[in-house]
């Protein structure tokens, strides 16, 4: 588990924001917000109230002018800055989704008049104590009101990494405007060596830090640079970049996701419920399933490795349905494509018709 509470920052409001994730199992992440405002230690305290009275407190409020840092909740429970994107609880996605609310304004990106310090250093500590990896998974920023920015609700809900606003399903901000994601990693200091235990690994990365060259990685590694440049597709000059996260080993070994296949779930259903005990019908799909609605706290361990689609598989599905938003006949009777790509997209796998 990774920290909680970031011991160099300030207390803001009563500790207790939100409650607890909807997919712990899913790959941590962060949100980078801006409040519109100004900055400085007036607005730290004006903003900071504001937020509690609105009900809108994020887990982080941070001013980048002055370095200050204050949290409002624990960080692995979820804050109220973002809103839902339907009957999706985006505040509760991924086993944390750490909010951070910068005093500044979208239209004027901070990274480029900022100050950090070792405050700034210890939030990113924090957010990789919980296996975040240095990465933007949705692309780019919003450079303005109008502008485009992907808010892909797959990406959202399966990928690690940061984000902003503006990436986010169901919100229509565009903050924090276009700050250099760079600088955001080269501030930080370090290097995000571990990958997210939650997300299947391709191996080891490195993050290019300032004054790095290819050379210096494969002496820092022990990986020949070559094969760096090869893995990573870079070829001469041998150019890098601050921020750029490098894999250090091939992405061959990286394990395949099952496919779950909806058909192949309902015959398992049909033969299984009446059959006796013991009784197996694509036992390869219902594993899955079963160990997904045993990571929900729906199913007990004891049935939740036997490949039979029995009574209690069944009622666990319909849990589940009942869980993420469905009600009345939509939540019971045949698995539908629709709850199982909600299933899978918790805890890693492809489902097909």
């Amino acid at each position: 588990m990774g920290e909680i509470w970031i011991k160099e920052a300030e207390r803001l409001g009563k500790g207790t924001i939100g409650g607890a994730m909807d997919s712990p199992s899913a790959p941590g992440r962060v949100v980078w917000h801006t409040t519109e405002s100004g900055h400085g230690d007036a607005s730290f305290k004006n903003v900071g109230q504001y937020l509690i009275t609105k009900s809108a407190e994020p887990h982080i409020l941070y001013d980048p002018t002055t370095d200050r840092l204050a949290q409002y909740g624990p960080l692995n429970q979820s804050a109220r800055a973002l809103r839902n994107d339907g009957l999706t609880r985006t505040n509760r996605t991924g086993k944390v989704c750490i909010q951070i609310e910068v005093l500044a304004r979208a239209n004027k990106p901070f990274t480029g008049y900022w100050k950090p310090g070792p405050n700034f250093r210890a939030l990113m500590r924090a957010i990789r104590s919980w296996g975040i990896p240095d990465v933007w998974p949705a692309g780019a920023l919003a450079s303005s009101y109008g502008s485009g920015s992907s808010r892909n609700r797959t990406t959202w809900a399966t990928k690690g990494g940061h984000y902003g606003h503006c990436n986010i399903p169901g919100n229509d901000h565009w903050d924090p405007g276009a700050i250099s994601k760079a600088a955001i990693f080269a501030a930080a200091g370090g290097t995000d060596d571990k990958p997210d235990p939650s997300t299947p690994s391709t191996g080891s990365t490195y993050t290019v830090k300032a004054g790095d060259t290819l050379s210096g990685i494969g002496a820092k590694t022990g990986i020949k640079w070559q094969t760096i440049a090869s893995v990573n597709g870079i070829k001469s000059p041998y150019t890098i970049k601050v921020g750029q996260v490098l894999k250090l080993k091939a992405s061959s070994s990286a394990p395949a996701k099952p496919t779950v296949s909806v058909a192949r779930l309902n015959a398992a259903r049909k033969a299984d419920i009446p059959a006796a005990t013991g009784h197996t019908t694509h036992p390869a799909d219902v594993k899955v399933v079963e160990a997904a609605l045993k990571a929900e706290g729906l199913l007990a361990a004891k049935y939740a490795a036997d490949g039979s689609w029995g009574t209690l598989t069944d009622e666990a599905y319909n849990a589940f349905r009942r869980k993420v938003g469905y009600t009345g006949s939509a939540a019971t009777g045949s698995v539908g494509l629709e709850s199982l790509k909600k299933l899978a997209a918790r805890h890693g796998f492809t489902a097909k018709a």
